[in-house]
């Protein structure tokens, strides 16, 4: 055979198709609710691109609520459809789980992100700008702060409703998140839902150059965290042969007997094991605004447009846990006594940090943000439990939790002064005589806050506690109980300032904000009221969604 004829034949060859290409088996109707989501999101961007600009901000929050609410149908429909309990199991190739508590946090995150589109969409709290109403963000987001491009937006009544497909593809990927049950699949959401965070970030109406500077902030260190992710990654993978959440637990457990050949020199590796289970676990501690990954905390709430940090302090707190409780339970079981001293180490540093610095803060969002850092740490209390009560009290705390935020930052935003939302503490002085509602109310966000009974909060606290001393970390409830008796000096202190301090004649005043921030306040006191006085149900619910699917 000739060389030309050779060089023919393996061209041939190389290009003969193979017997079979495996066709992908996608389970549609199991993944509803993200493909619900995503889809308006790009139907979000249509709208943008193709309606008159007058149109596009009725258009968006429409498409906004059908498609949550649509969303969370599905999520419903999943849940009775036994989806969560007896049919649990993995759909997309394995990439994505459906089951129990993939199913209550995908609902607990779209009824949240239903709520805060409320908030976003509020436009009646700033006074009235050249004849138009305004809302929380930018009127042109690409416009130098200050600038004349920004000053004829302005003019010409512009608003940013690009914030509404933005939140929907953070929603998409908070949903993917908790329920990944590939390493890469995990990746992916962590990058598709944080993405449009950085930008929500930085598109405040008012104090432009603080937001800006508080997205650039969680940027940075948010590429830091992936970085450390993604690393962690290559390492389990080099480890296992395998980035699926089953193959690396089988090989934790020694069940694997075949090896890899491209892999036999690192498989079984237990420093690959450690270092890359460390890096990934970085990764997740940071979203969720762990000590001492929470550097970014505290900045970037009080930078971004409060409408953002509400919704960022609750949904990506119960997409992050989500994610954490799956990668110890599902991935790492194997590892429980070489992670749960680490976590033991993080939780108690959480929780005393958060409660103990923000006794110090003289700015309301500063000072909730130092409250969502010891909050933290005590929903990291029942992960380290690892008993089944363990997992469904972290559940059940999340979901009191998320509301009870998402009302005390919608309260913020009504209290305002010429430059815009008062936040600074000493401007709350009074404010239970100025307006008595609105102080009742953000009292009721805060006693939830501290834990008293009869509060969501109190069941909450309660239900991680009772489930970290019975599963042996009797010491962690004790540093929890000496945490939550400090944070509840600030709160306390919040309210006697409110309630119990003279009004300043130069004071805030309390916007009247329309139904939509109204619904948004009133969702998170019912919420918040019901799950104290009456929280069997919801603790029954998240019990029997407490089962992970391998």
């Amino acid at each position: 055979m000739t060389s030309a004829s050779l060089v023919h034949s393996l061209w041939t060859t190389a290009a003969e198709p193979p017997d079979k290409i495996p066709s992908p088996d996608i389970e549609y109707g199991q993944l509803s609710p993200t493909l619900i989501v995503l889809g308006a999101a790009l139907v979000g961007v249509l709208i943008e691109a193709l309606l008159p600009r007058r149109h596009r901000y009725a258009a968006q929050l429409f498409t906004s609520v059908v498609a949550l609410a649509a969303a969370f149908a599905a999520v419903l429909g999943l849940a009775v459809g036994d989806y969560g309990t007896t049919k649990a199991g993995v759909t997309a190739m394995g990439a994505i789980a459906v089951d129990g508590p993939a199913l209550f946090l995908q609902g607990t995150v779209l009824l949240v992100a239903l709520v805060a589109v409320f908030t976003f969409a509020e436009r009646r709290l700033d006074p009235v700008e050249h004849g138009n109403r305004v809302d929380s963000f930018a009127a042109q987001a690409a416009a130098v702060p200050g600038g004349e491009a920004e000053q004829a937006a302005v003019k010409a009544g512009f608003t940013t409703t690009e914030v509404f497909p933005l939140l929907l593809f953070a929603v998409g990927g908070m949903l993917i998140f908790p329920a990944a049950n590939d390493l890469l699949t995990l990746f992916v959401a962590l990058e598709v839902f944080s993405l449009p965070l950085y930008i929500l970030c930085a598109l405040a109406r008012r104090h432009r150059m603080l937001s800006q500077e508080a997205a650039v902030k969680y940027f940075l260190l948010g590429a830091f965290s992936s970085a450390f992710l993604l690393f962690g990654i290559a390492l389990l993978y080099g480890y296992a042969g395998t980035v699926g959440y089953a193959g690396i637990a089988d090989v934790v457990d020694g069940e694997v007997t075949r090896l890899d050949p491209a892999l036999a020199q690192t498989m079984g590796n237990d420093a690959l094991l450690l270092i890359g289970g460390a890096m990934v676990l970085m990764g997740l501690l940071f979203k969720i605004g762990a000590v001492p990954f929470h550097m970014w905390t505290p900045d970037v709430y009080q930078g971004a447009p409060t409408p953002v940090t509400g919704f960022m302090a609750s949904a990506t707190k119960v997409a992050a846990f989500g994610a954490l409780l799956r990668l110890l339970y599902v991935v790492l079981p194997g590892l429980r006594w070489d992670w749960r001293p680490v976590m033991w180490g993080v939780a108690i540093l959480t929780m005393l940090g958060g409660a103990i610095v923000a006794v110090t803060q003289t700015d309301v969002k500063r000072l909730l943000a130092y409250s969502s850092i010891a909050h933290a740490g005590f929903i990291l209390a029942g992960v380290i439990a690892t008993t089944p009560d363990g997992i469904s009290s972290a559940l059940f705390y999340l979901a009191a939790y998320s509301f009870v935020t998402l009302g005390a930052f919608a309260v913020v935003t009504l209290v305002r002064d010429a430059g815009g939302e008062a936040t600074h503490l000493s401007k709350w002085a009074g404010l239970g005589r100025r307006s008595p509602l609105v102080a009742a109310v953000f009292a009721v966000f805060l006693l939830a806050f501290a834990g008293i009974p009869l509060t969501s909060g109190f069941a909450g606290k309660f239900a991680v506690f009772k489930a970290a001393a019975e599963g042996g970390a009797g010491a962690l409830v004790v540093v929890g109980v000496v945490s939550s008796a400090i944070a509840a000096f600030f709160y306390i202190r919040v309210i006697v300032l409110m309630f119990f301090s003279e009004p300043r004649a130069d004071g805030p005043s309390v916007a009247v904000p329309s139904a939509l921030t109204s619904s948004a306040i009133a969702a998170g006191v019912v919420v918040t009221l019901v799950l104290g006085v009456a929280p069997q149900y919801f603790l029954d619910l998240a019990s029997s969604a407490g089962v992970f699917v391998r």
